[in-house]
């Protein structure tokens, strides 16, 4: 189905899970809550799709995406630290949202372009990741989430809905 090897349905599948569970917790709360049932869901579900993403090579060898699978690994490490220690101090709950958030933008880089490479089936959208149309396709996307971060970190700062958020489990 859609060209998909075993491996990418499953890494796809995981990106999936991973995405609904993101924006249910960002339209339900304003931001992705890790000590939470669908923030663990999405955390996990973001660990196995980067995992994965190391075995898939589509577009040649090593590339961007799998740069991008290691950035977002590491800013989920950051994210874990900052809701287990206080090595961030007063910054811990905006390395968390923020962290958060901006790994769910990550997830939107290589979905549009694996999405809509292929979708609608026998002419697809983008001709592949240096299309001009994905580039400002994935511009809007960055815009959108810079607004939605800058709306967590007020948030965060006023101290109400979205900003404390508790520790990881």
């Amino acid at each position: 189905m859609f060209g998909l090897t075993l491996l990418g349905a499953v890494h796809t599948a995981f990106a999936v899970v991973a995405l609904i569970a993101g924006y249910a917790m960002i339209l339900r709360h304003g931001r992705i809550d890790g000590a939470s049932t669908l923030g663990r869901t999405y955390l996990w579900c973001t660990v196995i799709t980067c995992l994965t993403a190391f075995g898939i090579f589509r577009h040649g060898g090593f590339n961007i995406a799998h740069v991008l699978s290691i950035v977002t690994l590491v800013t989920l490490a950051l994210v874990i630290v900052a809701g287990r220690t206080r090595v961030f101090g007063g910054l811990s709950p905006y390395v968390q949202t923020l962290g958060y958030t901006a790994t769910l933008f990550f997830h939107m880089i290589p979905g549009l372009n694996e999405t809509f490479t292929r979708v609608p089936v026998g002419a697809p959208l983008f001709t592949g990741p240096d299309d001009p149309a994905l580039q400002k396709a994935i511009s809007v996307v960055l815009l959108l989430f810079v607004i939605l971060m800058a709306v967590q970190a007020w948030r965060i700062r006023k101290g109400g809905a979205g900003g404390r958020q508790p520790h990881l489990a």
